[in-house]
């Protein structure tokens, strides 16, 4: 892994080292906890960054991508989010990583150790112990607190994933602190709103009822208080609203019809398919109108089957990676859905993320079918995401955007991460994009024009994310 690393010829070399890695990084969408930026917390070892565990509240927090992982290697789950010790974990996750060749984990954590650590051996089950106690003695650095690692990363914004119920003080805290440069900017994510079919939506209108102070009886009451909350959360810099979806719903229904299945829900009763997905349309279609009206940015993410293992659910709760990848035939809904927000001149900007791949020429066909001439890429392909941000998925998706749509209007890159490590993969993004675009053009397939090169890389790896989302 050394400066050229998968840089196979001189354009790709020239374009990733002169014009994509000096930019500053823009990382639309993550886990990230303001608070912990705010408190410039410091970590007493590895594991801690890498790992996660249980939280004092007993939930599971994490990188679930390492617990997958190491799941898959045959590690015990005791030594995944037990009570082994962080030692013990980090060198069975070592190993189980040696054997993870061509997984993206395999790249992504020892691109991690290089850049933040200055380790240049690959991480071994011969060298783990060593490794560790060399980091954890580098931790203990000043450089090395959250604050200090979004500066070494040269992050210039980070959105954050937030719950309409969120009084946003560590956000507002930090952007108080005038010192730290980085934009830390909250994304509003209204799913315990919208999912009435999921455990405790009763339980969550109430506290949206309570941070507003708005009754809410109706579906008409929902909305107005999500309006309430999108208001105060544009107020405090938020550009981006968020959707975590099964399946992408539209089924249109009456006022009347929509308030008995919200108020059936409420009692406990019992909600099917069909009233979950009526009630969904009609607040996901009013949200939608809203996000237009305040130029926020929609982002719809589908295609998720969630805790598909029961006994693990129960033991752990979710998103400790036990998700897989759905098979939807959601097209039509989706198609629907924007043509209805755009009869009426209300689409917003919206990037679309399926996480299965098979859907990538779907949706690069239907980003064309609803642009706007006063807003470059209106509609936007999510990057590659979750289980498809691998080499050969980013690759995938790249070729498909670049076939079927305009890949010089492409947003680029996120992290998707609860880690502060994890910017190493906007290097990685980067170094691919570069590569692929160095090999069309060695292959006679883009001429060899070093402005048109450089407004491709720069754009896709900066400057289209910083005009779409206005920063």
């Amino acid at each position: 892994m050394d400066e050229d690393f998968l840089l196979h010829n001189d354009i790709a070399r020239h374009l990733y080292h002169d014009y994509a890695k000096p930019l500053p990084i823009i990382d639309y969408h993550c886990h990230l906890s303001a608070k912990d930026i705010f408190m410039d917390v410091k970590f007493d070892n590895l594991g801690q960054i890498w790992f996660g565990g249980r939280q004092a509240d007993g939930s599971y927090s994490g990188d679930h991508y390492k617990w997958r992982l190491m799941r898959s290697a045959g590690v015990p789950e005791e030594s995944i989010t037990g009570s082994d010790d962080e030692l013990s974990r980090f060198k069975q996750f070592a190993d189980a990583l040696t054997l993870a060749i061509g997984n993206p984990m395999y790249h992504w954590c020892n691109l991690e150790l290089k850049r933040y650590f200055g380790i240049d051996e690959p991480l071994s089950p011969v060298n783990a112990e060593d490794i560790w106690n060399k980091c954890n003695e580098i931790l203990r650095d000043d450089d090395m607190s959250v604050r200090n690692l979004i500066r070494r990363s040269n992050v210039a914004f980070i959105g954050t994933t937030d719950d309409p119920t969120d009084d946003l003080k560590w956000h507002i805290k930090i952007g108080e602190d005038h010192e730290f440069k980085c934009e830390v900017r909250p994304s509003f994510r209204p799913d315990k709103a919208i999912s009435i079919d999921k455990p405790g939506f009763a339980e969550y209108i109430d506290k949206l009822s309570d941070v507003t102070g708005i009754k809410i009886d109706s579906t008409a009451d929902v909305i107005e208080a999500l309006m309430q909350r999108l208001i105060f959360f544009k107020q405090n810099g938020c550009v981006a609203a968020d959707h975590g979806l099964d399946y992408i719903p539209h089924k249109e229904i009456s006022v009347e019809a929509c308030d008995k299945i919200f108020v059936k829900a409420m009692a406990g009763g019992a909600i099917t398919a069909d009233e979950a997905d009526g009630y969904k349309t009609t607040v996901l279609t009013a949200l939608a109108k809203a996000y237009h009206k305040n130029d926020i940015v929609m982002k719809l993410h589908y295609s998720t089957l969630r805790n598909v293992n029961a006994r693990m659910y129960d033991r752990l709760g979710p998103d400790t990676g036990y998700d897989v990848m759905a098979q939807n035939m959601c097209a039509g809904n989706l198609i629907r859905l924007l043509s209805k927000l755009d009869e009426t001149d209300e689409l917003p900007r919206t990037v679309i993320f399926s996480l299965n791949p098979t859907d990538n020429a779907l949706i690069d066909t239907l980003i064309g079918a609803f642009q706007s001439s006063d807003v470059p890429g209106k509609i936007q392909h999510g990057p590659a995401w979750w289980f498809n941000d691998s080499k050969y998925g980013m690759e995938e998706q790249l070729k498909s955007m670049a076939s079927l749509t305009v890949l010089g209007n492409f947003i680029g890159m996120l992290t998707d991460s609860r880690s502060f490590l994890s910017y190493t993969r906007h290097e990685y993004f980067r170094r691919i994009l570069c590569n692929l675009i160095g090999k069309w053009v060695c292959d006679g397939e883009y001429p060899n024009d070093d402005l048109m090169l450089r407004r491709l890389t720069e754009g896709i790896s900066y400057y289209n994310a910083k005009r779409y989302f206005g920063i």
